[in-house]
């Protein structure tokens, strides 16, 4: 009965990024070795962390968890756009428009509380090093990882299931490259303000909520460090903080922008959408293996053991 309402619609056609075939190749070819290398990071990384016995700490398995969202993430929208940059009908059907956007609604979701469950690991660590094993604990560790997915699809099934009830008008066109909710609205012939207003509280969930949790967890690690009186002792800690301030910059800079603004089919709102979907899932695995010394040791000693096993 859910889709009764789309019967007049069955497809939508998804724009992207350029109408130029000749563009159009060099974007496939450019965005299949960003997909490559996303899936190769982030399964390096994984592995990297299930297999060596000195990552097994609560900071790297939210990493890996981070890693296999990522995996998940760029695999909901980047697959669609890359068949579409080779296509000449470069069409999604509704059903299949309408699970897009619920999976990058959820995916979105869950990037949003991982990363500020990881700024409490940073501030259990290093405001409280002497009870950190006990403020994270492994059971504690498995109870925020699965409450940052079941918050994540739970919020998503709400805003899908509203969208389900969206009588869709002749006007099939979305100017982006995936499906995102807030691009449906403008071929919407019945009253999105229920949406709108589902979206709007969605959103400042994850910008407020999650954002409030990561600024309180760096004011208290701020607060810390500035009493740390040797400069190497202080630009220690800080460096244990700074690839997750990275991750959380890229994201939030471009995650919370997209879904505030309205749409408009604006270059700003590509832009936008690749840096968190795209960009941000490909970045992460090098920010944490190029900045982390720790990361970069487990590598060597993975890649030792892979040459000895060749021999």
């Amino acid at each position: 009965m859910a889709f009764r309402n789309h019967s007049t619609i069955t497809e939508f056609i998804l724009l992207g990024l350029s109408a130029d075939p000749n563009i159009q190749v060099l974007l496939f070819v450019l965005f299949l070795m960003i997909y490559l290398l996303t899936l190769m990071g982030n399964l390096m990384m994984i592995l990297v962390i299930h297999t060596d016995s000195k990552l097994h700490t609560p900071m790297y398995y939210f990493l890996s968890h981070l890693s296999f969202q990522d995996l998940f993430y760029s695999s909901v929208t980047v697959p669609k756009m890359l068949e579409n940059l080779l296509s000449q009908r470069k069409t999604i059907s509704v059903e299949g428009c309408l699970a897009q956007v619920f999976f990058v609604f959820a995916t979105t979701g869950i990037e949003a509380c991982l990363l500020s469950v990881m700024a409490y690991d940073r501030y259990a660590a290093i405001c409280h090093p002497l009870l950190y094993g006990q403020m994270m604990s492994k059971q504690l560790c498995v109870r925020l990882v699965w409450g940052s997915w079941v918050v994540a699809f739970l919020d998503a099934l709400i805003n899908i299931l509203l969208a389900l009830n969206l009588d869709f008008c002749e006007l099939q066109i979305i100017h982006h490259y995936s499906c995102e909710l807030p691009s449906l609205f403008p071929l919407s012939c019945s009253d999105i303000s229920t949406n709108a207003g589902m979206l709007l509280c969605s959103a400042l969930l994850h910008a407020i909520g999650t954002c409030l949790l990561i600024f309180f967890s760096y004011a208290r690690i701020v607060s810390t460090i500035m009493s740390i009186s040797s400069t190497s002792g202080r630009n220690k800690a800080f460096s244990t903080c700074s690839s997750h301030i990275t991750a959380v910059s890229l994201f939030y800079g471009s995650s919370v922008l997209r879904y505030l603004m309205p749409t408009s089919g604006s270059p700003l709102e590509l832009i936008l959408s690749i840096q968190y979907s795209v960009i941000t899932p490909l970045v992460n695995p090098l920010i944490y293996s190029l900045k982390n010394k720790e990361v970069k040791a487990a590598l060597r000693r993975m890649m030792l053991r892979y040459i000895q096993c060749l021999r």
